[in-house]
């Protein structure tokens, strides 16, 4: 696993199966795995927001329940 810093309270967690999660704070927001893009359907803050939209940087992503993200960064 390795963590890199994205930004300010933005972190990328790399997997050893490629698969990456992104948290805001402390909270993982969207992931990339199997060449796909996905991100939370709950309403976190503005800034969460932004998090997540700069990460994308336009690409599309599939929404999924906030469990989903839980459970990747559980592992």
């Amino acid at each position: 696993m390795k963590v890199k810093n994205i930004g300010s309270n933005m972190t990328e967690i790399s997997l050893s199966d490629g698969t990456l999660i992104l948290f805001s704070y402390e909270t993982p927001v969207a992931a990339e795995f199997d060449y796909k893009l996905y991100r939370t359907n709950k309403k976190w803050s503005a800034t969460t927001t932004r998090h997540i939209k700069k990460w994308l940087d336009g690409r599309e992503a599939e929404e999924a329940y906030q469990t989903f993200f839980d459970g990747l960064a559980e592992g």
